[in-house]
């Protein structure tokens, strides 16, 4: 049964001394740099799992061409991918809290790097949806692993900037692909892309094998930075079966939120390419259509730090960690309503400034949303209760993708429905957040 609350020990120091972003920055380096070696193992993870997902969104339209994929066969694809990412998910955020992170993350990388290969035998829409739904089944690990080592690794205060900087993965991936794939495509043809992309997969895995571990087990990591990762560490909790973690507030405060808002994401993953195709007659090419993605990409990657900063720097200034996250949000998601006007712009740079806006704002929300759930849920269960809110999230980007091809479908791919319905859903989310979320770590016990 969940009883009594005890406070997080980080709130109470950070209510007694206000510090700025400097002072944070010294601190943090003069204990020991380790924690960024862990930081950046993960970051490089989450890039390449964005080089994967987004491959396919640059290469629609000659996949479209070569296949005659309608935009329903291109909603389906994405499907498959978000019921495996579902099912994944919710299998593999159990499996990282009860095996460990090191060896689950690296199966799924070594699974999905394989994954990732096949997409080049596929000759239908069929086989690329069952291609899409084993990377998502793999894929899935990504996440509770990336969040499970942040909670590991960093104390509640560098927690946001930590999670904002692996989060940045997800942009550098999304930014590196146009820059990339165009070149591969014209030299080797798509079927060549994935295989290049599977064998980057591959290499991560094996440093992975030999670089990570946990802090107690590092070989190399300071007494010192030991203690300033566990300053704020909750006493050692008792394993706790799965209906009891179902049975707690902050699991669906989670869960709701982000279910709603994730699939924002996903959408301008798979669909800004063909928008941009559509609305401005570009080409597959750096220049046309990767200038536009590296610039919306690059906004995002300074949104997701910068949403880690902006809450980092509120708790240096005595505000409770969840609070800070919460007001962070909530600047977010005013400035997430400026996507409106991408819809009707008749220019491509307009649209292009609109959609960074709220690229980025939607980055500094995830940094956000991620480091509230760490704030509040106990290490020993922190990968399985972000593995059930990714499990909602992808089944809510499964309903979204479906609407998608459903409204493109019968609008004859009109997009300004989808880009009023955005704002919306970060206000619905940002209010399911805040009645919902605990402002303490619940004290678990049999």
């Amino acid at each position: 049964m969940i009883s009594r609350s005890t406070s997080v020990p980080a709130e109470s120091a950070a209510a007694t001394s206000k510090v700025g972003f400097k002072d944070m920055f010294r601190e943090a380096m003069a204990v020991g740099k380790t924690r960024w070696g862990m930081l950046a193992l993960v970051f490089f993870a989450t890039t390449l799992n964005y080089i994967d997902r987004a491959a396919l969104g640059i290469m629609q339209p000659i996949l479209a061409k070569d296949m005659s994929w309608t935009a329903m066969d291109y909603a389906n694809i994405n499907f498959w991918f978000q019921v495996g990412y579902a099912v994944g998910f919710l299998l593999q955020g159990r499996l990282i809290d009860k095996v460990g992170v090191k060896r689950v993350f690296f199966c799924a990388v070594l699974l999905w790097s394989l994954a990732t290969g096949a997409h080049g035998l596929a000759t239908s829409a069929f086989g690329f949806m069952i291609c899409r739904f084993i990377l998502g089944l793999t894929e899935a690990a990504n996440y509770p692993a990336c969040v499970k080592t942040t909670r590991l690794w960093f104390p509640a205060k560098e927690r946001a900037v930590a999670t904002g900087v692996f989060n940045a993965g997800t942009n550098v991936g999304a930014l590196l692909t146009p820059m990339l794939l165009p070149w591969i495509l014209h030299t080797w043809g798509w079927q060549a892309a994935f295989l290049c992309i599977a064998s980057l997969g591959l290499i991560w895995a094996a440093f992975w094998a030999i670089k990570y571990f946990n802090p107690e087990q590092h070989p190399r990591v300071q007494d010192s930075e030991i203690q300033y990762i566990q300053e704020d560490a909750e006493p050692e909790q008792p394993s706790v079966p799965f209906h009891r973690i179902l049975r707690m507030r902050g699991t669906w405060a989670f869960a709701g939120a982000f279910m709603m808002t994730a699939p924002v994401f996903w959408f301008y993953l798979y669909w800004l390419p063909p928008f941009l195709n559509q609305q401005y007659e570009l080409g597959i090419s750096v220049t046309q259509m990767g200038i536009p993605l590296i610039v919306i990409y690059l906004c995002a990657d300074v949104g997701s730090v910068g949403g880690g900063v902006l809450s980092s720097l509120m708790i240096g200034r005595g505000m409770q960690p969840v609070r800070a996250r919460l007001l962070s949000m909530l600047i977010c998601a005013l400035a997430i309503i400026g996507v409106i006007f991408a819809a009707g712009a008749s220019h491509l740079w307009v649209a292009v400034a609109a959609i960074s806006l709220a690229i980025a704002a939607h980055q500094a929300w995830t940094a956000n949303i991620w480091s509230v759930v760490m704030d509040y849920t106990p290490k020993h269960m922190m990968s399985t209760v972000f593995g059930f809110g990714g499990m909602c999230a992808a089944i809510g980007g499964m309903f979204m993708t479906q609407i998608v091809g459903y409204i493109l479908t019968v609008t004859h791919n009109n997009y300004t429905m989808l880009f009023l319905m955005i704002p919306a859903m970060y206000f619905i989310a940002l209010t399911w957040m805040f009645i919902m979320a605990p402002r303490k770590v619940p004290d678990v016990r049999d």
